[in-house]
């Protein structure tokens, strides 16, 4: 049996394919092209890949710097591909909101044998039938467009909170870079007081062999060696679990250490000084979990006018066309087109309670926005003051070490000589090493202050990377 579709209702399908045949033009995949909408994949654009595909460029081979370090952490970190996918899925919503805009098309074909049993004889006979059915919204009150802003507000919430993510990721990998380096310089700092605490053994010693010092020198010296062993065994160990700390923030396994380029000489620079205030305002104009967060005010406002307007009368174009064929009569073709007016009376009040949870959910969202509006402005308070105390200890951390480094080689000349005890040596070694430590420690916490500020202001980028040491090739002085 065949069945002539041409002749179901070709006024029909014509008008479904007038209103759809620009749309599938565009692209079966993406006839909306939401892949436009989403935000590009995060990666550090302007970094040493020069114009190449973000994430393209293999891992380089040689040391990395600090550039190179945050790439690898924007690429592969899991965090990152998974805000991205889900930023993606988002503009794909936006796609669904958009299709209630078009009409629907639906086809159907159906083939049966029946039996009749008439007077005590069967009589089977076959059925067939085709039929296509074209629905169209013409008016809702608003609920389409009232979702489909819902949906853009939530990309735009999306695509924030993916830069949020980001800037956590990239402080992440700053951090644990600077980690990493501090540690290679707490390490040979610990070497280097091992070192001294062992040239100090041999001179007690060697004094107490020709009769010159007393035996509990010798012992404190050999003391005071076996703690400076202690804390280079200790500081190996930092340095492991700091490297560990840094493959991981970048995506690759904890025990595969990554190589790290010599970071530039830290030096002192001049405080910084800027008013609170301003900064507190270019914070919540740029920070992007603020900016998700209103966007996601405006999107549950958005969902609270499509919840009232569910609750509203809807206008539909409806057209359908059946061909119905049964053996030994002729063939029947049905057609309809018309305008339905759907009214909903009663649902058991659940409109009501929809409209309730959704005013509510508004008021929500915006407690959420006001609550990350006085974190920002905590968060840059916290940061800037930091980065003015770290600018602070960092300068004396200068001074303490190297009034350190001359008060120990003073006091072991002066015991070399035999004018001075070995506890002064000692005190001085253990003044030294503690100078050394706390010169790192400086470094750090100043290194990770200016990128904590920035991140607190929401303005960490590539650009700032140009000014921390570590990607510099040249050392000259930072200032903040």
């Amino acid at each position: 049996m065949k069945f002539g579709i041409a002749r179901i209702l070709p006024g029909v399908f014509l008008l479904a394919a007038g209103q759809c045949g620009s749309v599938l033009a565009a692209g079966v995949g993406d006839p909306f092209d939401t892949d436009a909408l989403a935000p590009p994949r995060p990666a550090l654009h302007g970094s040493a890949a020069g114009g190449a595909t973000p994430c393209a460029a293999p891992q380089p081979a040689a040391p990395l710097a600090l550039v190179d370090v945050v790439d690898l952490a924007l690429c592969n970190n899991p965090q990152t591909r998974e805000v991205w996918a889900n930023a993606r899925a988002q503009a794909a919503q936006v796609g669904v909101a958009q299709a209630a805009y078009l009409p629907g098309l639906t086809g159907s074909v159906s083939s049966s044998r029946n039996w009749t049993d008439a007077a005590g004889r069967n009589s089977p006979y076959d059925q067939a039938g085709a039929g296509l059915t074209l629905s169209y919204l013409l008016y809702d009150f608003g609920a389409r467009n009232a979702t489909l802003e819902n949906a853009r507000q939530l990309l735009a919430a999306a695509a924030a909170t993916q830069d949020s993510t980001v800037q956590a990721v990239f402080l992440a990998a700053v951090q644990a870079f600077y980690q990493a380096q501090a540690s290679v310089t707490a390490l040979g700092a610990a070497q280097e007081s091992e070192r001294a605490s062992n040239e100090s053994f041999k001179a007690a010693e060697a004094r107490y062999k020709v009769g010159s010092a007393t035996p509990a020198d010798k012992l404190q010296a050999q003391t005071a060696w076996s703690q400076a062993v202690l804390n280079r065994i200790t500081a190996e160990g930092t340095l492991k679990n700091a490297q560990g700390a840094l493959a991981n923030v970048t995506g690759q396994d904890a025990q595969n250490p990554l190589s790290l380029a010599p970071a530039a000489e830290v030096k002192p620079g001049d405080a910084f000084e800027r008013d609170v205030n301003a900064l507190v305002e270019e914070a919540r104009r740029l920070r992007p979990d603020l900016l998700a967060a209103e966007a996601q005010v405006r999107a549950a406002a958005a969902n609270l006018d499509a919840v009232r307007a569910a609750g509203r009368p809807s206008i539909s174009l409806a057209a359908t066309s059946n061909l119905l064929n049964v053996d030994g009569s002729p063939n029947t073709q049905t057609s309809t087109l018309g305008v339905a007016l759907n009214i909903p009376f009663f649902s058991g009040f659940a409109p009501t309670y929809r409209v309730r949870a959704a005013e509510a959910q508004v008021d929500a969202r915006g407690a959420q926005r006001d609550r990350i509006r006085l974190q920002v402005a905590l968060d840059v308070w916290n940061a800037y003051n930091n980065l003015n105390t770290a600018t602070q200890a960092l300068r004396t951390s200068y001074d303490l070490l190297n009034s350190a480094t001359q008060s120990e080689q003073v006091a072991l000349g002066r015991y070399k000589a035999g004018v001075g005890s070995i506890l002064d040596v000692l005190s001085a070694q253990s003044a030294l090493a503690s100078a050394r430590q706390q010169r790192v420690q400086a470094a750090l916490n100043w290194n990770v202050s200016r990128a904590t500020l920035a991140q607190s202001m929401g303005s960490l980028d590539y650009g700032l990377l140009q000014t921390l040491p570590g990607v510099a090739t040249t050392e000259e002085q930072i200032k903040p």
